[in-house]
């Protein structure tokens, strides 16, 4: 995968960061956005939904994204 590519799904992914009440509710969120972004630039939809995943539990966690 291209570093363009790599760049605009990781954008899209802190974009549209999706945090829910429960750790299950970021983690599935994550991972649909991250499904979705690898779809949209022509990559792997199981890696694009594992590293949405990760990236959103760990944005959600950290406070790194101001969800509520």
């Amino acid at each position: 995968m291209g570093t363009f590519r790599i760049i605009t799904a990781l954008g899209l992914a802190g974009a549209l960061s999706a945090c829910g009440d429960t750790v299950t509710e970021q983690t599935i969120g994550g991972a649909a956005i991250g499904a979705g972004a690898a779809v949209l630039v022509s990559g792997s939809v199981l890696q694009g939904a594992a590293i949405g995943a990760g990236a959103n539990l760990l944005a959600c966690q950290t406070e790194l994204v101001r969800c509520k």
